[in-house]
């Protein structure tokens, strides 16, 4: 009987292990892009089995099922993974190793719970096993493994060429190889493999996103009032005629043409105010249930109430505070840069506010190094830095997980209610963590007072109620502690989600949503809370997001800053609003776009036409690309030197 060929069985494992990776992750499985996914995999299988042919065959049968393991693991890594915190791995991961790594206790229970669809994942592995006499293992002689050595050029010929498949359509295999580094999409639109294979080359020699430049017209001012842009005097030409590096004359050339936002009406409403500044450990807008968060309920109904807000999910908590303290796009190479403390950050919110003539505070109730907090938050100018075991330890219970929010605004208001001067205060919370069972301190704490209610909703969803309860008791008692100290009408409080809970699955998070979410972009909808006790509500229908945080607060203090240097904007300005996602989606004013499948969909009452789609895919894939470049050029330090 003839024997299996070598190359056969590679090609259709491949096949079999990305198709089947689809169907667990995608509403989409056929789509245009596959061609050059399996142009791919035909030229991957073609080379190993150039490799296997090299080696006796005993190596030969050794080299053929380590390799095939190690395949089936990956895939059924990246599955675990992103279906239960929604990213992809790739080798920049390492960079937030111990984002991952914070999860690992419950690695065994996630993979338990996949595990008939991990063991679909490792069938080319149990099928190879079982028909292993029939496949052929035998080292080819020489001229053989020459023919395949050319087969193997071919292959890639092929490859290469099928990148050209509708080139110019957006988010093409084309411009995915060519302009844009987005694991997440690669992984969507050519495959798992492909995507390994472009990540370390891309790791070896790096990969440069192709940056658009326009000359962007003025925003129109009002007739009555004119009033002048959010802008500092900084010399992009002399930067410009004073560097030899390309990429930092193009991010010049950039933003010399930006025009930044206008002030506005809100422009120094809240100087010399108190601000005290949240980032809500996993805090969404399904927890808002006026029976059990009164507080936070009520704040997110009054004050600037934003109805189109979201908190895109980007590389878990230190993706979300990169984001809301930095006004700037995530991703790894930029966390990197963060983490380590080697950026110079001018316009950082702590430095900006002491300027100003104020006292700053940063507190968290969990680890003060974890993800290198202590370090990216001393470079905003937060000098003073509090959370567990660097002093906090001595106040609240450190050991219990997750920690009590309510513990830490109990013991650290004190520092900063009777400043003489004006304060700004950030506070991290850790409260809402994932873990949600009954198991989770803040959740049993929690437990009776969510049983009472008879939800109609899963476990995990009413655990995860139960974690947010904590998070409006802490608001509660700072309210009253202000309101005791005669300051709760001289302050700010800004609060917003670092993510969804992405703990939850989609059907679980629709069980408390007041509609039905999609996974991709409705699901990240929340509330950003800017709220102060005596000011009138003002609706904001204006899209927004995390980056528009912090010139939307340094507007609102009167602060000087240069808003061509942020990607995110004033969300109270007249610049358009937009909020950009993981896998380069996005929504406007006028609509949504979803990269994956190429649609738009636009609002109720708005006509938009294909140039206006086109021309804003290439905006965002340019602020992301200039987000990255901001971050790894330490570009603020190099401007900074120019500024008059």
């Amino acid at each position: 009987m003839k024997k299996i060929n070598l190359f056969l069985v590679y090609f259709i494992s491949f096949v079999y292990l990305e198709f089947l990776y689809r169907i667990l992750l995608y509403d989409k499985v056929f789509i245009p892009s596959n061609i050059t996914m399996i142009a791919f995999l035909l030229f991957l299988a073609m080379v190993f089995f150039f490799v296997n042919k090299l080696l006796k065959d005993k190596a030969n049968k050794v080299f053929f099922y380590i390799f095939l393991v190690i395949i089936c693991t990956w895939f059924s890594a990246q599955y675990v993974v992103k279906s239960f915190m929604d990213f992809y791995i790739s080798f920049s991961i390492l960079q937030i190793a111990d984002q991952v790594g914070s999860f690992l206790g419950k690695a065994v229970i996630e993979v338990l719970r996949r595990i008939l669809w991990i063991a679909l994942l490792f069938l080319p592995v149990i099928i190879s096993g079982i028909l292993h006499k029939k496949i052929n293992f035998k080292k080819r002689k020489f001229k053989n493994s020459i023919i395949i050595l050319i087969l193997c050029f071919a292959l890639y010929g092929v490859y290469y060429g099928s990148l050209y498949v509708q080139k110019d359509k957006e988010y093409s295999a084309y411009i995915l190889y060519h302009e844009v580094n987005n694991p997440s999409l690669n992984i969507e639109k050519v495959g798992v493999l492909n995507t390994f294979v472009l990540d370390i080359h891309r790791v070896i020699f790096g990969f440069d996103e192709k940056i658009h430049i326009t000359k962007k017209k003025k925003a129109d001012t009002p007739k009555e009032i004119v009033y002048g842009y959010n802008n500092l005097d900084l010399d992009f030409d002399a930067l410009m005629e004073n560097t030899n590096d390309s990429l930092v004359k193009e991010m010049s050339e950039y933003f010399k043409n930006e025009t930044g936002t206008l002030q506005n009406e809100y422009t120094g409403m809240f100087k010399g105010k108190n601000l005290i500044l949240f980032m809500a450990e996993s805090f969404n807008e399904i927890a808002l249930r006026e029976d059990i968060m009164p507080n936070l309920y009520k704040m997110s109904k009054e004050g600037f109430v934003l109805n189109n807000y979201y908190t895109p999910t980007i590389y878990s908590t230190i993706g979300g505070e990169f984001q809301e303290l930095s006004g700037l796009y995530a991703n790894f190479s930029s966390l990197s840069q963060w983490r380590s403390g080697s950026n110079t950050f001018p316009m950082g919110i702590a430095k900006l506010f002491q300027e100003a003539g104020y006292n700053t505070y940063a507190y968290h109730n969990n680890s003060y190094a974890f993800q290198d907090r202590n370090v990216y938050l001393e470079k905003l100018g937060f000098t003073n830095f509090k959370a567990c075991y660097n002093g906090l330890e001595e106040l609240i219970n450190c050991h219990q997980w997750p920690q009590s929010d309510v513990e830490m605004i109990e013991t650290t208001y004190t520092d900063f209610i009777n400043s003489e001067k004006p304060f700004m205060v950030f506070y991290a919370t850790v409260s809402g963590h994932a873990g949600y069972s009954w198991s989770n301190a803040m959740a049993r704490k929690h437990k009776e007072e969510i049983e009472e209610l008879d939800l109609d909703y899963s476990l995990p969803v009413q655990a995860y109620l139960g974690t947010q309860m904590e998070l409006d008791d802490a608001l509660e008692l700072l309210i009253d502690k202000l309101k005791e100290a005669g300051k709760l009408d001289d302050t700010l409080i800004v609060l917003v989600g670092d993510h969804y809970p992405y703990e939850l699955t989609i059907e679980q998070v629709n069980e408390a949503a007041s509609y039905k979410k999609d996974s991709v972009i409705e699901v990240n909808h929340s509330h950003l809370i800017i709220w102060n006790s005596k000011m009138e509500t003002v609706k904001v229908d204006k899209v927004g997001s995390q980056i528009d945080i912090i010139p939307t607060v340094y507007n609102l203090f009167g602060l000087p800053y240069d808003s061509r240097l942020f990607i995110g904007h004033d969300i109270l300005s007249s610049e358009p609003g937009l909020a950009m996602f993981s896998d380069n989606s996005w929504v406007s004013d006028k609509g949504k776009y979803f990269a994956s499948r190429g649609s738009f969909e636009a609002r109720d009452g708005q006509e938009v036409d294909d140039e206006y789609v086109k021309d804003m895919n290439v905006d965002v894939r340019t602020r992301i690309a200039m987000s990255k470049y901001i971050m790894d050029k330490d570009y603020y330090k190099l401007i900074w030197n120019y500024k008059k």
